[in-house]
């Protein structure tokens, strides 16, 4: 059976899918994209303010699901230019500085919303 994840301290989401789907003890969160609840626009700055956003809102659902970081098994990271994959690990480093789970990086033609980051997330408990 599955289990929907509505997380309200995190941005909604922008189309007709769930911020994150919980089945056997396995999160699935759909790809989150560095918007500021607060306002519901892309936070202002580059790749190293987006990235942090990012983070930031994935771990809001995480909670809310009774997830963690630790919990993170594989990260998919969108980027719309490879060449912001320095500032982002940097950043994503702070967020995984033990055990990080597995991941992979692309370079897609664009991302919603204009954002340069968009990551998708598995988690286990």
């Amino acid at each position: 059976m599955k289990r929907i994840i509505k997380c309200e301290t995190a941005p909604a989401a922008i189309g007709p899918y769930s911020q994150a789907v919980e089945v056997n003890g396995t999160l699935y969160v759909s790809g989150t994209l560095p918007v500021d609840p607060a306002t519901g626009k892309i936070v202002e700055g580059g790749i190293k303010e987006q990235t942090a956003m990012v983070l930031k809102n994935i771990g809001e659902i995480l909670k809310e699901a009774g997830y963690g970081f630790e919990n993170v098994v594989k990260s998919t990271v969108l980027l719309s230019d490879m060449n912001n994959f320095k500032e982002m690990n940097e950043i994503y480093g702070w967020f995984y500085s033990v055990n990080p789970p597995a991941r992979a990086s692309y370079q897609v033609v664009k991302l919603p919303l204009g954002a340069l980051i968009e990551i998708e997330t598995i988690a286990v408990k």
